[in-house]
């Protein structure tokens, strides 16, 4: 149940991207924070430039160390290129499609929208943040919970047809997962290969 509860503007200027969003405070301030946020840097080491990737990916999905390195060792595991299977491992996680089919306006709120039982996969209701979608599963608004503000207001003038990898059904108010997205049909800026460097020290 845990995740990160800490200041958000703080750790997308760390990153200088609003990786959890629309950030006002970053468009004002676009530099590191602290007291020596705008002084000239010096060099990062490979070690800390992969180390950096692999955090904003955590940050970008909500993501702790742990569950992350799970999610890498599953993905070393599948046949394929590690770090896309990756991605697309933690773009399949039930906050995340939630977040993509626009039932939620964050992926912080589509993780609470989950756990309150809004969310029914296949017409059962699940309520883990980290459920792994497979291709075909159906993922909509609970019926009792279409009406809730939130998730209207969401929902109103979202672009469904965002992601090529899901299929937006209006009158269950929800989508179909087709397949895993491709690698250009995320548009999350990772670079993968870093993490994928960094784990394999």
């Amino acid at each position: 149940m845990a995740r990160y509860t800490g200041p958000k503007t703080k750790i997308a200027r760390k990153f200088g991207e609003p990786i959890f969003g629309e950030d006002k405070v970053l468009q004002r301030r676009n530099y590191p924070p602290g007291q020596h946020g705008q002084n000239k840097r010096r060099k990062t080491s490979e070690y800390g430039i992969q180390l950096r990737e692999k955090q904003k990916a955590k940050y970008t999905y909500g993501v702790l160390e742990r569950q992350f390195h799970n999610l890498f060792e599953k993905a070393s595991r599948i046949k394929g290129i590690t770090g896309v299977i990756l991605l697309q491992l933690l773009e399949s996680r039930l906050d995340n499609v939630v977040y993509r089919l626009g039932i939620a306006p964050t992926r912080a709120a589509a993780r609470q929208v989950v756990l309150h039982k809004h969310v029914t996969v296949n017409g059962r209701v699940v309520n883990i943040p980290s459920y792994q979608v497979q291709p075909g599963d159906i993922v909509a608004v609970r019926e009792k919970s279409k009406s809730l503000e939130v998730i209207a207001d969401s929902l109103a003038g979202f672009n469904h047809s965002k992601y090529p990898w899901i299929e937006w059904d209006e009158s269950v108010k929800g989508g179909k997962f087709l397949h895993m997205p491709e690698r250009e049909d995320i548009p999350e800026n990772i670079k993968e290969q870093l993490i994928v460097e960094l784990y394999s020290k």
